[in-house]
C-alpha cells in the first residue's frame, strides 16, 4: 500500500496481575520502540478513576516520553478541556513545547469524566462539556494573546502547539468552524465515520492553525502472522469492554486465554463478540488491504491507531508489522 503517516494513542491500559505504574512505564517503553519504527507520533490519553487506565494526567505523562524520545512527536489523546480552567492547559502545554520544542501535539476532547461519582470530584457535570467551542476558543487565544482579562500565559503566549479535536458527536462541526485539524473514530461504524469527515470537509474555515482540512482516523488495528492470532489480540479489551457494559466497571486487560475458559451470561456474550467486530485484523496482506480501502474512502492523511491488548510482546509485533506494511 502507499506510505501513510501513522501513529498511536496507547492509553496507559492496566493489566491483571500489574500495577499502574508499570502500565505507565510500559507506555514510555513502547514510544521508544514506536520511535525507532518510523511511527510520526505518540499520544496518551485522560481518564479519571478506572480501574482498567492508568493514564490520568496526560500532559505529565507526556513529559515523560517526550523526554525518554527524541524525534517521535508526542502529544495527548487527548486532554478533556472541560475538566480544566484554559489558561491552566496553555501553561502545561507551553512548558511542554519550551522543553521539547517542534514535538508537542495539543489534542483535546470535551468529555467530563466516566461515571456521575468522577464528574462530581471533578467540580463538573456534562452540561460543562457544552460551552467545549467556547473553551477551545479561550484556550487558543492564550497562545495569541488575545485574552481580553489582561493576563499574559506564560510560557505559551507567542509559541504554536498544533492544536486537534477529537471530534466525538458534535466534534466535527466545532473543528471545522474553528479551522483545527480533527481525529474522529472508530472503525466499527464507518459510515458514521464518513458522514463525520463529510460534515468537517464541508464547513472548514482555514485559519491560522491551518489552512486546510486535516484528518486523522483512529481506530484499533491487530496484525500478525495468522488472522486467529491477530483476533487474539481483540479478546482482552473486547471483555473489558463487555464487562463494563453489564458490571459497571471498566477492569484491568486479562490473559485472553482467561477471556476464552469464561462462561458468560448471553448479555455479556452479546457485548463481547459486538466488541471484536468492526476492527482491522488479520495478516499483513489482509489488514494492508482494508486499510488502503478505508483511506480511499475518507481521504484522511493519517491514521491513529488505539489498540490495547495484555500481551504487550505481541502488541509491539503487530505495530512492527504494520509499520512494515504502510512504510512503502
Amino acid at each position: 500500500m502507499d506510505p501513510v503517516r501513522l501513529s498511536v494513542l496507547d492509553r496507559s491500559r492496566t493489566r491483571e496481575g500489574h500495577t499502574h505504574p508499570e502500565a505507565l512505564r510500559d507506555t514510555v517503553r513502547l514510544a521508544r520502540e514506536l520511535e525507532r519504527l518510523g511511527y510520526h507520533r505518540v499520544w496518551v490519553s485522560e481518564h479519571h478513576g478506572v480501574p482498567g487506565v492508568a493514564g490520568s494526567a496526560p500532559t505529565v505523562l507526556a513529559a515523560a516520553v517526550a523526554g525518554a524520545t527524541r524525534t517521535i512527536r508526542v502529544g495527548t489523546g487527548g486532554v478533556m478541556l472541560p475538566n480544566h480552567r484554559p489558561l491552566v492547559v496553555a501553561e502545561q502545554f507551553g512548558v511542554l513545547e519550551s522543553l521539547f520544542p517542534g514535538r508537542i501535539d495539543m489534542g483535546l476532547g470535551r468529555s467530563v469524566g466516566f461515571t456521575d461519582g468522577v464528574r462530581r470530584a471533578l467540580g463538573r457535570d456534562k452540561g460543562d462539556a457544552e460551552d467545549f467551542e467556547g473553551q477551545l476558543a479561550e484556550l487558543l487565544g492564550w497562545f495569541r494573546g488575545t485574552s481580553p482579562t489582561g493576563v499574559h500565559a506564560r510560557p505559551a503566549e507567542g509559541l504554536t502547539v498544533p492544536p486537534f479535536v477529537l471530534a466525538m458527536g458534535e466534534g466535527a462541526g466545532i473543528a471545522a468552524r474553528a479551522g483545527l485539524p480533527m481525529v474522529i473514530g472508530d472503525l466499527r461504524n464507518r459510515e458514521k465515520m464518513r458522514r463525520g469527515i463529510d460534515h468537517y470537509r464541508d464547513r472548514f474555515r482555514p485559519s491560522a492553525w491551518a489552512p486546510e482540512p486535516y484528518v486523522v482516523i483512529s481506530g484499533t488495528i491487530a496484525v500478525a502472522a495468522t488472522p486467529e492470532e491477530a483476533r487474539r489480540l481483540l479478546i482482552p479489551e473486547a471483555w473489558s469492554m463487555a464487562h463494563s457494559r453489564t458490571h459497571g466497571t471498566f477492569p484491568p486487560l486479562p490473559p485472553a486465554e482467561r477471556v476464552e475458559a469464561l462462561t458468560m451470561t448471553g448479555k455479556e456474550r452479546g457485548f463481547y463478540e459486538s466488541g471484536l467486530t468492526g476492527h482491522i485484523a488479520g495478516t499483513e496482506e489482509q489488514v494492508a488491504q482494508e486499510l488502503e480501502t478505508l483511506l480511499k474512502k475518507t481521504g484522511a492523511q493519517e491514521v491513529l491507531v488505539t489498540t490495547s491488548t495484555y500481551d504487550r510482546e505481541a502488541l509491539l509485533d503487530s505495530y512492527r508489522r504494520l509499520a512494515a506494511i504502510t512504510s512503502g
